[in-house]
């Protein structure tokens, strides 16, 4: 039996194998482990390739978030909106402030934030919103940046998933007041272990994460404020240099695997397929259907299958052991629930072969019709 995982980064990796030990090689053979030349390399390279003036390493997506939220001063009492659909990575930097999270469901299309219900959500301890650009597609983000500019709130995106994704135009980070990116190895750009950044136009605000990230320091032994061990370590800097100027082509080839997912499934009946208004602005971190009736057979079947399907995510946020002080119950975010239900990730990486795309959809359709015969 053919096995197709849901990513494949042994084959990603062989494929720039001498690139990537080049780089490697180069950090050890300086000894030169933590700052230096690669980090600022790759900060600079990644604020170019995200259109933005600044770019911060830091060691990874979660801890990006915290520090922005640090040096934008949330803390107890405050509360940050965000969506109940996304992994608890989103939300554990509010908690672990000391801030509330307040969840707004999910514009069912999309499946992310939408920004028709934010405003209800908005109380005089609201401080920030959290969109994620869930899948690899920026949220409606016009529409948040005119709510957030309303109410004077921040505006913090959750870019761990859109690595050069755009919306009419702009990359994430030049939306809001910053983005934070996750570099896990699973990502359309990612690290030989944890890593992330922070990227944004505010020249002021990277300055102070930087600091942050680094103890606080002005010197090396000169401490201003107080910070934190979270930096971007050379060698995790110098692999996202040598993968950076792939990401481009990589887009573009998860974009044609999803384009020829869409043709042969936008007609299937029991299938949903992603709704993209800008096919050519997603990055397609993950190809997400929806299957309305029975999706844990079809999801069983495909893995009896050979296929390596997920799900993205099947818990909302508000009903996690790890929030059930905040008191959420099934029903409080409807849509949401439903999509946990429906979604079924199918494999998506650059390097999926027209015989592995062709074998994923044989497998769907089968699996379908056992779960609807």
């Amino acid at each position: 039996m053919t096995v197709i995982p849901l990513v494949d980064l042994r084959t990603n990796y062989l494929a720039h194998r001498s690139e990537i030990d080049t780089a490697i090689a180069r950090v050890i053979d300086a000894t030169s482990f933590i700052g230096g030349s690669e980090v600022r390399a790759f900060e600079d390279a990644f604020a170019s390739f995200q259109k933005t003036q600044r770019c911060v390493g830091i060691a990874s997506g979660t801890a990006a978030l915290y520090l922005v939220m640090k040096a934008l001063g949330i803390g107890p009492g405050h509360e940050v909106i965000t969506t109940p659909h996304t992994f608890i990575a989103t939300i554990e930097p509010i908690c672990a402030l000391g801030a509330t999270p307040v969840f707004v469901d999910i514009d069912p299309d999309s499946y992310n934030l939408d920004p028709a219900l934010i405003e209800a959500a908005i109380t005089p301890r609201t401080r920030a919103i959290v969109p994620v650009h869930l899948y690899g597609q920026l949220a409606n983000m016009d529409a948040i940046m005119k709510i957030a500019t309303r109410h004077d709130l921040w505006v913090i995106e959750d870019a761990a998933q859109a690595h050069g994704a755009e919306r009419d135009g702009k990359r994430a980070g030049a939306w809001g007041h910053a983005a934070c990116f996750s570099f896990y190895p699973g990502k359309n750009l990612g690290a030989f272990g944890d890593a992330g950044a922070v990227c944004t136009n505010d020249t002021v605000l990277a300055d102070r994460i930087a600091k942050l990230r680094d103890h606080g320091r002005t010197t090396k032994y000169e401490h201003d404020i107080m910070g934190y061990g979270e930096r971007l370590d050379a060698l995790q800097a110098a692999i996202l240099g040598a993968k950076l100027v792939h990401l481009e082509a990589w887009t573009q080839a998860r974009r044609a695997h999803a384009h020829y997912y869409d043709d042969i499934l936008r007609t299937v009946p029991g299938i949903r397929t992603p709704a993209v208004p800008e096919p050519e602005a997603h990055a397609y971190h993950l190809y997400v259907i929806a299957v309305d009736d029975n999706r844990d057979t079809v999801l069983a079947g495909l893995k009896e299958r050979g296929i390596g399907a997920g799900i993205h995510y099947p818990v909302p946020l508000h009903l996690q052991p790890a929030m059930a002080h905040a008191g959420g119950k099934p029903g409080d975010f409807p849509r949401t629930e439903h999509a946990a239900r429906a979604v079924i990730s199918l494999p998506m990486y650059p390097e999926l072969t027209d015989e592995q795309r062709s074998t994923v959809i044989s497998a769907l359709l089968e699996s379908l019709g056992e779960a609807v015969g």
